[in-house]
């Protein structure tokens, strides 16, 4: 299990990897802790990694989420939980993914890119928000209500990222879904984000203890959630995802389902919203971690079939 990471999501980690050891059976599974610090080098010894059968990377944000380990993983051939290379690096560039997303007919938001410090109006008006384009967990995020605060947001987004987005406000319900499966991914029941502990969804709302509150099923009409759980699949499948994702959505008020954003490895604990969806839809926690580990060996079988 590769844990930690250099990403600012580092703490996260280590909590997400905590609950996967605890859910993993022990009677199935021996676990090799893999630490990767923010800075330094990989914690593993040598004869440990000869004997790993599968690698579950519970790393979030850059290094980790973004296709760097897996194309490490792809290269030992050692067959590893979640996205492989090309989904991990489209789903953590959101200008990439919005990109594609058009493309394959999947609705989202308006969105302006920016590079190298560039400076821009807004073109959506205000609020509009100001992010990353390729961070997680709302770090470097800003919620600008008006042009006096656009520089600010502009200048901590740079600070995370060399290409960052300007991105029209979405009102409405958010609601999340989660996705298991290769070929014949399946969505979760959808659940609706009520932030307490601020006003919007940010860091502290995430992963504050009572920072958010799900409610499931989500307070949208039957319509409404039933296209969520089909833009999820669509978006799985349009980004080449395996094994597990998590997608964001707004539900508008004339009930329009706008796509947000896709985590190829969302926030894992037991009581992470990925979770909580599927044990809602009848997966445990831990049935849920063995079908992930299948669905790793399974690729990795099928794979072993192409010629190269």
């Amino acid at each position: 299990m590769l844990r930690g990471g250099r990403s600012s999501e580092h703490a996260v980690s280590l909590e997400s990897a905590r609950s996967v050891i605890d859910g993993l059976d022990p009677d199935r599974y021996e676990v090799v802790p893999i630490d990767i610090p923010r800075e330094g080098p990989w914690l593993l010894d040598a004869e440990e990694a000869a004997r790993l059968d599968v690698v579950f990377p519970v790393l979030h944000g850059p290094f980790g989420e973004d296709g760097s380990v897996q194309g490490v993983l792809e290269l030992a051939e050692v067959a590893y939980v979640g996205a492989g290379v090309a989904a991990s690096a489209l789903a953590m560039d959101k200008d990439l993914f919005k990109a594609v997303m058009r493309d394959k007919g999947v609705p989202v938001a308006r969105s302006l890119t920016l590079r190298g410090g560039e400076t821009a109006e807004s073109p959506f008006g205000f609020p509009c928000v100001v992010k990353p384009a390729r961070l997680g967990s709302s770090v470097g995020i800003s919620m600008v209500g008006s042009e006096d605060e656009l520089h600010a947001a502009l200048e901590l987004a740079f600070a995370h990222d060399e290409k960052i987005l300007l991105e029209e406000l979405l009102d409405g319900v958010e609601v999340e879904c989660s996705v298991l499966g290769n070929a014949d991914p399946i969505a979760s029941v959808p659940g609706e984000i009520v932030p307490l502990a601020s006003d919007w969804y940010d860091y502290e709302a995430k992963y504050a203890e009572g920072g958010m509150e799900l409610v499931v099923p989500p307070r949208v009409s039957a319509e409404a959630a039933a296209r969520v759980q089909e833009l999820a699949v669509g978006a799985f499948v349009a980004s080449d995802c395996e094994g597990m994702a998590r997608v964001d959505f707004f539900v508008r008020p004339d009930g329009q389902v706008v796509v947000n954003e896709l985590n190829t490895i969302p926030g894992f604990t037991a009581t992470s919203v990925y979770a909580k969806l599927f044990k809602a839809s009848g997966v445990s926690y831990p049935e849920l971690l063995d079908r992930l580990v299948e669905l790793a060996l399974e690729r990795r079988d099928r794979r072993a079939r192409l010629r190269y």
